[in-house]
């Protein structure tokens, strides 16, 4: 986990059907609320639907970022977590182009994986708080992890990216996605460019607290029991 970062930057190593085989064998481990495992994966190999994919992944990324430049989360809810719709003109977004080494070289990647839901196998039980939900991924995304895991077990890197979503009318068309099923992410894998070591993260204490949310912060050497 301390050496498992977004790797965007591949050799043009071949990843062997084998060692994926093995990451995807020990990625299905992943759990998922009722152990429903409602996910599924596409392998990307045909060439053209690898430049339509990159096509439509430079959409949604010049989508989110046009939200960074106006100094936004990319679509993320308003105030108090709901979505009012979109803080900047999509449509021109779409049409500014947006030079991104990873999404200019998509379809090269050595292995592209698209990840699936099935909506109906989620228990989104946060459904009807008048906010984003959010619970459902919760079903998916450890298995979407665990094969980035898996993968650095293997001595490759990889990136889930969630861009492709913005695109997913047209994604569900072209990789013939049934109804009741979403875009939950595509991952990229191959061997690194450069490996790094040392992951950047906040330290346990700023993102932890006791009993309350604006509670102290977990410190174990001034914690007691009782």
């Amino acid at each position: 986990m301390r050496t498992t970062p977004a790797t965007r930057e591949f050799t043009g190593e071949a990843v062997p059907d084998a060692v994926l085989h093995r990451i995807l064998d020990h990625a299905r481990f992943a759990p998922s609320g009722g152990n429903r495992q409602g996910w599924h994966v596409v392998m990307l190999r045909n060439p053209d639907i690898r430049r339509r994919i990159r096509e439509l992944y430079d959409l949604g990324w010049r989508e989110y970022m046009a939200h960074v430049d106006a100094g936004l989360v990319p679509f993320a809810p308003g105030e108090h977590g709901r979505w009012t719709g979109p803080a900047v003109d999509l449509e021109t977004a779409r049409e500014v182009p947006r030079a991104h080494a990873f999404a200019d070289t998509l379809d090269t990647v050595p292995v592209l994986l698209l990840l699936i839901a099935d909506l109906g196998a989620l228990a989104c039980v946060d459904n009807g708080l008048d906010r984003q939900s959010i619970v459902g991924g919760g079903s998916i995304y450890p298995f979407g992890h665990n094969i980035l895991l898996a993968a650095r077990n293997e001595g490759l890197g990889g990136v889930l990216t969630s861009v492709l979503a913005r695109q997913e009318p047209a994604v569900r068309e072209l990789i013939g996605i049934p109804d009741g099923h979403a875009v939950a992410g595509l991952i990229a894998l191959g061997h690194p460019v450069r490996a790094i070591r040392k992951l950047r993260r906040r330290p346990v204490e700023q993102f932890t607290t006791v009993d309350r949310f604006d509670g102290a912060g977990f410190d174990p050497a001034s914690f007691e029991p009782g």
